[in-house]
C-alpha cells in the first residue's frame, strides 16, 4: 500500500491562501463552506494549490481537521 504524502499535511498548515477573500489565511483554517463552494462550482485552482485544497475538503468532511491543528502546534 502506498504511504500518504506527509508533505501534503505540512503544506496545509504552512501555506497561505494566495488570493481572494481569504488571502493570507493558512489553508487549514479556510472554512469548509468555502471549500464546498469551490467543489460545487468546480473552481479549484490549478497545480499543487488545487490538490491541497481538495485534500483539505476531504479532511474537513471527515472531521479530521483536528489532526492539522495538532500538527500546527507540533511544528511551532
Amino acid at each position: 500500500m502506498d504511504q500518504p504524502d506527509q508533505q501534503i499535511l505540512v503544506d496545509l498548515v504552512r501555506w497561505q491562501m494566495p488570493y481572494g477573500k481569504y488571502k493570507g489565511r493558512v489553508l487549514y483554517r479556510l472554512p469548509e463552506s468555502y471549500l464546498v463552494w469551490m467543489n460545487r462550482k468546480d473552481a479549484w485552482p490549478e497545480g499543487r494549490l488545487g490538490m491541497l485544497l481538495k485534500n483539505l475538503l476531504a479532511i474537513k468532511i471527515n472531521a479530521l481537521d483536528y489532526l492539522l491543528r495538532d500538527l500546527d502546534q507540533m511544528l511551532d
